[in-house]
């Protein structure tokens, strides 16, 4: 234990739990980090599709970039597998195929779909329930989204 343990309290890290607005928003932020950088057209793809939506039509502007810097804060100390394991149990059902695929859009962003990338596709699946033959034909059409 450090001193600063001593003096502030233990410093394990216990994020609050997530809502449906921020799990979705953290299993995306996860798609743009799975392969260990960030690239431009995945943060612009991540806006484009959090902007455009339902969940987030009356989120005011500074609580968005709050919860943002929450979801980077998690996304910084525990990496992207520890945001999916704090976002996925808060996707509400009906949202599960659609945060699935718009985490593979995300992932076709930059045009290279790296092997982090498809791990990373490939473990969402299981933790989402999504049927595996469902989840072809959802790659398939995004695949077919992002050519050319």
């Amino acid at each position: 234990m450090s001193l600063f343990d001593d003096v502030l309290g233990d410093s394990s890290f216990q994020p609050q739990a997530f809502g449906p607005q921020e799990a979705f928003a953290g299993i995306l932020l996860s798609a743009s980090a799975c392969d260990g950088h960030i690239a431009d057209e995945e943060v612009q793809s991540l806006m484009t599709i959090l902007t455009r939506m339902k969940l987030y039509q009356h989120v005011p502007p500074h609580k968005f970039n709050s919860m943002m810097d929450r979801l980077i804060g998690v996304l910084k100390r525990g990496g992207p597998e520890k945001l999916v394991q704090m976002s996925t149990p808060a996707i509400p059902p009906e949202l599960r195929e659609t945060v699935f695929a718009n985490a593979c859009d995300i992932v076709l962003a930059d045009g290279v779909v790296e092997q982090d990338e498809k791990e990373f596709i490939d473990d969402l699946l299981v933790k989402l329930e999504i049927d595996r033959n469902r989840a072809t034909n959802i790659v398939k059409v995004m695949v077919f989204k992002n050519q050319g």
